[in-house]
């Protein structure tokens, strides 16, 4: 269980973890949007929860299922001392090990997800042999709210409670924006939380930036049976001023003067 000091050092994590996230988006385009509103969650997974260590005999799994969310991944590895911050501004570059999606070739990625709405099945698969293996190892997928749209991620879902996947996790980072605009207009999602309880899943709704409801959601699982999903409530592009909560956060470059803005608002 985490304590006050936790919870806050876990916080300054996540405003370290942007800081990362903006110095891509001011050198070039990028997925600032999806990066930041997952920077809580991250935080807390890669820094409390998991155990993804080479060092460690027991390890736990992470897939990124939104993986255009990227560079969250590569700032939770430079915090790692996997990938140097240098290395950010050359994302998706010509000689570059960090691509624009998830590759086996960057630490920390288990499984490339360039394309939207597979890691779900990936992870009910490593969950399975995990439990055939007769592990404590626990999964967890993050997943995008514009993502589960599509059905293969729901042909995840209902097969995941048929073989008492408790050790599976997933997280769904719901922001409330996709590519195209917000999700309500493009497709609608809603009930989220009734869906995945209608196909047995265990459900926590919470305030994603809150980094105590963060901890104990996670703390919850695994549960004694079924797989947990929790809905975390996001904000796209959390924590740059005049760009968070708008469409525009999901695919920019910030000016100077915006990074600048956004530096200052992160300063820990």
């Amino acid at each position: 269980m985490a304590n006050q000091r936790m919870i806050s050092d876990l916080c300054e994590k996540a405003n370290i973890l942007r800081r990362h996230v903006i110095s891509v988006a001011f050198a070039q385009g990028s997925h600032l949007g999806g990066s930041l509103s997952a920077a809580d969650l991250m935080a807390a997974i890669y820094f409390y929860y998991l155990r993804l260590d080479e060092e460690e005999s027991l390890k736990d799994h992470f897939l990124l299922s939104k993986g255009h969310a990227v560079h969250i991944l590569h700032a939770c590895m430079v915090e790692k001392g996997k990938v140097d911050a240098t290395e950010l501004p050359q994302t998706g570059m010509s000689g570059s090990r960090l691509g624009g999606h998830p590759m086996l070739s960057t630490p920390g990625a288990e499984w490339g997800t360039g394309s939207l709405g597979h890691a779900l099945s990936v992870g009910v698969g490593i969950a399975i042999g995990e439990t055939i293996n007769q592990t404590n190892s626990k999964t967890v997928v993050m997943l995008g709210d514009g993502e589960i749209q599509e059905g293969s991620v729901w042909e995840a879902a209902l097969s995941a409670p048929r073989f008492g996947l408790n050790k599976l996790i997933a997280i769904i980072d719901f922001n409330k924006f996709q590519a195209g605009g917000d999700i309500a207009s493009i497709m609608p999602i809603a009930p989220l939380v009734k869906k995945w309880k209608a196909f047995q899943w265990n459900v926590h709704e919470i305030d994603g930036h809150d980094m105590s409801a963060i901890v104990d959601a996670l703390d919850s699982a695994p549960a004694k049976k079924g797989p947990t999903a929790i809905i975390a409530h996001t904000v796209k592009g959390k924590g740059v001023p005049g760009v968070e909560g708008t469409s525009r956060a999901h695919f920019t470059k910030l000016t100077k003067a915006e990074t600048e803005a956004a530096l200052t608002n992160l300063e820990v």
